[in-house]
């Protein structure tokens, strides 16, 4: 009776063991140390970051709506002359009139 839940406990050691990638000793320590240090700076961290100033955001907001501002960056406009599509042609259009005529 004692032999069958030392096997069974044998068996469940070497299947969390083997689960593990088999690394026994120093080395699996030290690789889920290195696991674990990646997973925070890669994962833990910039969301920890991006929460708190959401919350400093949201805190400065309350505080006094009209002093807040957002601070995006500014979407660039491609066109040289304004936000109307067509008005840069227009415009070149007309300088080559004038300068047609002025010939």
């Amino acid at each position: 009776m004692t032999s069958s839940w030392r096997r069974s406990l044998g068996n469940v050691r070497s299947f969390v063991s083997n689960s593990m990638g088999g690394v026994r000793g120093r080395m699996n320590i030290a690789s889920w140390v290195v696991a674990g240090t990646l997973a925070y700076f890669l994962w833990v961290k910039p969301a920890q970051d991006l929460k708190r100033e959401q919350e400093e955001r949201a805190a400065l907001a309350a505080a006094d709506p009209y002093r807040y501002v957002e601070k995006r960056k500014p979407i660039p406009d491609p066109q040289e002359t304004g936000l109307i599509y067509g008005e840069r042609r227009r415009i070149e259009r007309e300088k080559n009139r004038v300068e047609k005529q002025e010939e």
